[in-house]
Order: C-alpha cells, then sequence, then structure tokens
C-alpha cells in the first residue's frame, strides 16, 4: 500500500510534508500502516474517530457558506468533505456519515429557531424541539445521498485484490470518477427538490441559494432555478477534494483533469452571467413605492391587548411615508390586527389615503364562509385610495406548526404557539394599481422560498414581485438574511424585481438580476424602525420577456429527479460490497 502512496514522490520533501501525507494515508486507508522505513508496525484505527469528524467537519463548512459567517466559497468544497468522510463505506455506515454531516449543517444554521418566544416555564422547549426535529428530519436528505451516491460508485473490491478503498476509487480511472462526481451533483438536486417538496416542502438553504452575492454565477437560474447553481456547486466541490485528494496522494501530478470539467463548465456559466448583468436597459416607467418596517416584537403581535398600540404606531410611521406621496404604501405581515380584515374603510379613512392618491397593500387575517364552514386565512389585501378593497390573496404555503398542526402530528399541539390553523388559498392573485398602470403579485412571510411557487405569481404582465413577512418569530438575526438569499433567486429566475417589505428586517427590493437594493437601515440597523421610499422599474420592451425558467419551470430539477430514480433503481441490484 506504502508503494502506492509513495509513486508520485519525485523531488525531496520537508519533514512536515512526509508527516502530513503519512497522516493522510493513514486516515483514507483503514487506519494502518505497515512496517516502513524505520516505523514499527502496528495497527489501530483512527478512522472510527476521524470519520465522524470528517463529516461533522463538513456540515459546519457547509453552513459557513450561508449568511451569518457567508463565505460562499466554502460550499465548493463542502459537501465533497461530507461525501468522502464515507469512502469505502456502504449501506448504513455510509447514511449515517451523511447523516452526521447534514444534522451539523443544519443543526449550525437553522440555529436561529430557538430565538422564537414561544416558552414553557422560562424554557423554550417549543422552539427547541423544532430546531432538533427540523435539523434531523433534513439531515435525512445528505444522509440519502452519501449512501446512494457510494452505491452508484458500486462495488470495487473484487477489482484489485488486496487493494484499500482509496486506491481502488484512484485505480478506477478518470474517466469514471469524473462520471461519477456528475452523478453526484445529479443526486444531490434531486434530493433538494424532495425537501422542497415533501411535506409541504422546506426549501431552506439550498446550496445554491449561498452563492446569492456570486452575480455572474447565479443568472443561470433564470434558466434551470436555483437547482442549477447548486449542481455546478457540489459538482465542483466532489470534483475538487477528489483533486485534493490526489494530489496529496502523488505531489507533483497534475490533477486538474479531476476538476477541469466542472470548472470549466463553472467559468462559462460566469461569462453567461456576465452578459446577462451588462444587457440592462433604463426602466420606460417607475412606481414609487413606500414601505413601513415597524419592528414589533412577536409576544407584541400575539397579544390583543396591543391591538391598538400596534396600529396606532403603524399608523403614525405611515403618515410619515405619507408624505413622500408614493403610489403604493406596503405594511408587512403583522402589521394589522385581525379585525380590522374585514373593515377595510375604517382603516382606508385612519389613512385618508384618498387624500394621498395612494394604495395600499398589506396582510392581515381574513375569513370567508364555504359551504357552512368558516375559513380563516393568512391573506394580502389591496385598498384603493377610495378605500375599496381591489383584490385579495390568501397565503398558499401555510407554516408547519406555526400556522396549521398536520391532523396526523396533533399530539405537538401543545409545543407549537398557534391556537388554530389557517386554510392555505387556492390560486395566485394578481394586484392593479393605476396612474401609473403597474401589476404586482404578493408572497406571504416564507413563500418566497419557494421557486416553483413565485414562478406561479409571474404572469406575462407582472411588473414585480412583493414578499409582506415578518420575521419577528425569530428576534433580530441571521434568519433575515437567508430568507433575503433565497429572495433573491426568485427575481433572477423569473426576470421581475422583488419587494420585501418585513416586520424587522431585511426591507429592501431586488433587482431582476438579483442585485440586492437600497436595504433600508436606520441608524446602521437593519432591524430598527421606519420607513423608506423606493423607486420600482416597471417592465417593458425586451425586459418584459419571460425568463427560460418561467415558461418551463423545474425542468433542470425534474430532470435530475429522473436521471437519480434511474442511477439509484441500477445500483440497488448490485450486492453491497464489504467495509472497513
Amino acid at each position: 500500500m506504502l508503494r502506492v502512496w509513495k509513486s508520485g514522490a519525485g523531488a525531496p520533501q520537508s519533514k512536515t510534508l512526509r508527516r502530513f501525507r503519512r497522516w493522510v494515508f493513514v486516515l483514507l486507508n483503514r487506519g494502518r500502516i505497515a512496517h516502513h522505513a524505520g516505523l514499527k508496525k502496528f495497527s489501530f484505527h483512527p478512522v472510527a474517530a476521524v470519520r465522524p469528524l470528517l463529516a461533522v467537519g463538513g456540515g459546519i463548512l457547509l453552513s459557513i457558506a450561508f449568511p451569518g459567517v457567508g463565505l460562499a466559497g466554502a460550499a465548493w468544497v463542502a459537501p465533497g468533505v461530507i461525501l468522502f468522510s464515507a469512502i469505502g463505506c456502504r449501506g448504513a455506515r455510509a447514511f449515517r456519515l451523511g447523516y452526521l454531516g447534514g444534522f451539523a449543517h443544519f443543526l449550525s444554521s437553522l440555529y436561529w429557531l430557538v430565538a422564537m418566544p414561544d416558552k414553557v416555564w422560562g424554557i423554550p422547549v417549543g422552539p427547541i424541539c423544532a430546531w432538533l426535529a427540523l435539523s434531523a428530519y433534513c439531515a435525512l436528505f445528505p444522509g440519502v445521498w452519501v449512501w446512494l451516491c457510494w452505491r452508484i460508485w458500486a462495488p470495487v473490491r473484487e477489482e484489485i485484490p488486496g487493494g484499500t478503498a482509496l486506491n481502488q476509487f484512484f485505480a478506477a480511472g478518470l474517466i469514471r470518477r469524473g462520471g461519477w462526481a456528475f452523478h453526484a451533483a445529479v443526486v444531490w438536486v434531486a434530493l433538494e427538490m424532495a425537501r422542497g417538496t415533501l411535506l409541504t416542502g422546506f426549501p431552506w438553504n439550498f446550496v445554491g441559494a449561498s452563492q446569492y452575492k456570486m452575480l455572474p454565477v447565479i443568472q443561470i437560474a433564470s434558466v434551470t432555478g436555483v437547482y442549477g447553481v447548486s449542481f455546478m456547486v457540489v459538482w465542483t466541490a466532489v470534483a475538487l477534494v477528489m483533486a485534493l485528494i490526489s494530489l496529496v496522494r502523488q505531489p507533483g501530478r497534475v490533477v486538474w483533469g479531476e476538476a477541469g470539467t466542472p470548472l470549466l463548465i463553472a467559468v462559462i456559466v460566469a461569462t453567461f452571467g456576465t452578459t446577462r448583468l451588462t444587457a440592462i436597459r433604463p426602466a420606460a416607467a417607475e412606481l414609487k413605492v413606500a414601505m413601513v418596517q415597524p419592528a414589533f416584537e412577536q409576544t407584541l403581535i400575539w397579544s390583543s391587548a396591543q391591538d391598538k398600540t400596534r396600529l396606532e404606531k403603524v399608523i403614525a410611521l405611515s403618515a410619515q411615508a405619507l408624505a413622500g406621496e408614493p403610489d403604493l404604501l406596503l405594511w408587512p405581515e403583522g402589521a394589522v390586527p385581525p379585525i380590522l380584515s374585514a373593515d377595510y374603510a375604517q382603516l382606508a379613512g385612519l389613512l385618508d389615503l384618498a387624500r394621498h392618491k395612494t394604495w395600499l397593500a398589506f396582510s392581515t387575517d381574513d375569513e370567508e364562509t364555504a359551504q357552512g364552514r368558516a375559513e380563516v386565512f393568512n391573506s394580502s389585501v389591496l385598498l384603493s385610495p377610495a378605500g375599496g378593497g381591489a383584490g385579495v390573496y390568501h397565503k398558499r404555503r401555510l407554516v408547519i406548526f406555526g400556522e396549521y398542526v398536520p391532523w396526523w402530528l396533533s399530539f405537538l399541539k401543545w409545543v407549537t404557539p398557534i391556537d388554530g390553523a389557517f386554510t392555505p388559498g387556492r390560486r395566485p392573485v394578481q394586484f392593479v394599481v393605476r396612474n401609473p398602470d403597474a401589476r404586482f403579485s404578493v408572497l406571504i412571510c416564507f413563500e418566497d422560498m419557494f421557486p416553483d411557487e413565485a414562478r406561479q405569481h409571474v404572469q406575462l404582465d407582472t411588473d414585480f414581485l412583493v414578499n409582506l413577512t415578518n420575521d419577528g418569530w425569530f428576534g433580530n438575526g441571521v434568519e433575515q438574511w437567508q430568507q433575503a438569499a433565497g429572495a433573491v433567486f426568485r427575481a433572477v429566475e423569473n426576470g421581475v424585481p422583488l419587494v420585501r417589505c418585513t416586520n424587522n428586517g431585511l426591507t429592501c427590493w431586488i433587482d431582476a438580476q438579483g442585485r440586492m437594493q437600497e436595504l433600508f437601515s436606520p441608524n446602521g440597523n437593519v432591524y430598527g424602525e421606519g420607513t423608506t421610499t423606493v423607486k420600482i422599474p416597471l417592465r417593458s420592451g425586451p425586459e418584459a420577456a419571460p425568463t427560460f425558467y418561467n415558461m418551463h419551470g423545474d425542468w433542470f430539477a425534474w430532470s435530475c429527479c429522473g436521471l437519480a430514480f434511474c442511477l439509484g433503481a441500477l445500483s440497488i441490484r448490485r450486492l453491497p460490497s464489504v467495509v472497513d
């Protein structure tokens, strides 16, 4: 085995490099070092401890790529680290290592769940349970990914009798290894699609979303959706880690063949993105939009005794915003008490919208009676300057345990902060304002995290999207940034601006190329209260043409699902090899 290890050693090496290579060999080759170069023969198995450490390290490294730390380049390595922590493993052991890496990632990236103010005897029992349960559920997908990737690789122990898993892997040939890295990215995308769909879906922190600031890279989302960015990042990550191991095994060897193809594709994608970024024309018309950010604490929103105080504050802030004579005024989710949901005229009178000739869009609870049964919706409402209702949209993507509890998990109701349950809406609704004429569609809360949901809200004549959200549930922290990172892709995917009006950050607008514009930050605090006014360009000319993604949807992700299914079906027929 050491002859294979030393085969690439040409020039004299330093003592530090020799020691480093020796320990890499120990960790990746089942932890056995034979008698060689004056070393006494011994046998021990540090891999039993090191494999989990590599998996956990890869998971944490992946979290570092997302807002919080925001080191986007970490995502171009982390999935490969998680995957190669299980090299030579099959079956349950490969799954456990992938699950461990995924669990570490989601624990370290979803910790903001613990900030929810729902407590029992002063202890956030519900939030902690939600954090652990959601992390444990989401970790299933990286676990399946690692398991299936090594199933796809297929048993190789018989190919080179007596060889270690690492040596056999690199003896299999460059083309085979490159194809396997490609397939690993395919499976990852398929599992992201599954996570965003199953059990109402949780499309939070897709790997591609970590690149939201890499504007040339993310323009490919206008064709493939965010899934195309995830695919490119994971493919490159697996190939780069493979190249790094190859370089350590054989210093001085040219290893770009390991990662050359995905890096070339990344360059082509970035070139396409740069071209798209530079092909921008001035807008023919603009809509002046004012937004209120009241910065309510969630406990205040939950207290019906504070409804009057809350409304008075929103009215006062709105008066400041109306002084700038905006065309449209936006209030975030959680700004209006439910009691006003059926009294639009009263609300319009309080604001005197007619004097300002301003339209108002806000979020509130709405109740309708259907077939003798009352249904409550989390809704957005558009009021005309005359005070009449000009449109109502009912939220379609409800937050599990936040807006409803599934009947099959009703026993968990006691640890949730809700008393009742909302009914999901049935269809998207487009709002129309006049003078100037503009059309927009509202996404409530985390609906802006669902690629296909946002796509269904964008029609041929839609000028922009609006997200009315309340992130006060989670205090002032990284959750707001993670949601905004996902929202960037909804703008790029559909080629329209997205306006975000939030309770406590990040209020801003995102242009059609994904640039975050005019982030509201009173006194340097993005979570503070106040108002801001922005001008949103309205679509016209070539910019009004729909993107490929908007026309064809998740074709790329579904193609990956089909290919992953075929690969999985073929691999299931193979017998697992004996592992370390």
